[in-house]
């Protein structure tokens, strides 16, 4: 990589120094602009008032994100992997729908998207770590998911048979009219949501929904305690994030040589 475009690459991707904390700034000031006037736009009132104005704006940050995303794709030496990434993508729908929305109408208002593009703020921060541990979770998801797919079948199981005897007890004319509405109740009941659109009208009833609430909150953590059990064994194998020129990819350990995404050599962090 030529010396421009790494110093280009620490200011975009990093913001270790004054110059990349000011580019982040900056762009986060013009995301949150931008979706600011997007949601003005939607307003009838304001557009039918300021309708070239808030045209005018929009194309002035669709055109600086363009820009952004180009100077992105010309710092790295593998520019496809960060486009199929999920900043990539996010950064390519920040201004494309502005394009296609003189071909399609209404297009625009994709455009809230960007609001995403905010999570860069932890750049800023030194907070990047709480973004790069949300790998963490996905991680711990997958892991967990086995489990929850047999809980969710059990919980699923229950809900039909709750919903039935539900049916049974308090019958048609207290409001269960069909075993779905009664299975709905179930959930709503199981989940301790209580909406009370709902409700038994009976003794026996009100006292079987009384065991169902209690066992609603059993329920509720045991898929916590699933995730938690696997985000603490994903937790233990984190490591720093260190940027990658060629991809953008992060989450490298300290004594990488290489990208672990694109093999790409990583550059020496005292440097």
């Amino acid at each position: 990589m030529k010396g421009w475009r790494r110093s280009l690459h620490r200011v975009i991707f990093e913001a270790d120094t004054p110059m990349g904390k000011a580019f982040d700034l900056g762009l986060i000031v013009a995301i949150v602009l931008s979706v600011i006037t997007v949601i003005l736009e939607s307003v009838g009132s304001i557009r039918a008032k300021w309708v070239w104005e808030l045209h005018l704006i929009e194309w002035v940050f669709t055109i600086l994100f363009t820009l952004e995303y180009i100077m992105r794709l010309i710092c790295l030496d593998r520019p496809m992997r960060y486009v199929f990434s999920f900043y990539g993508l996010v950064d390519l729908i920040s201004f494309l729908p502005t394009y296609l929305s003189a071909i399609l109408p209404g297009a625009q208002y994709f455009l809230s998207v960007r609001v995403l593009r905010v999570l860069r703020i932890f750049r800023i921060l030194k907070l990047m770590k709480y973004v790069g541990e949300s790998d963490l979770l996905v991680r711990a998801m997958w892991a967990s998911s086995k489990k929850i797919v047999v809980f969710f079948s059990s919980i699923l199981i229950m809900i039909t048979v709750l919903g039935s005897l539900m049916y049974v007890v308090e019958g048609e004319e207290n409001g269960f009219t069909s075993i779905p509405i009664s299975m709905y109740w179930a959930v709503v009941t199981l989940t301790t949501v209580g909406y009370g659109d709902i409700s038994p009208q009976t003794a026996l009833g009100k006292s079987f929904a009384s065991l169902v609430m209690l066992s609603g909150y059993a329920i509720i953590a045991v898929p916590t305690g699933i995730v938690t059990v696997e985000f603490s064994k994903a937790f233990r194998q984190l490591s720093p994030t260190y940027s990658c020129p060629g991809c953008g990819a992060e989450g490298h350990d300290d004594d990488a040589l290489f990208c672990k995404k694109c093999g790409h050599e990583l550059p020496d962090p005292k440097s």
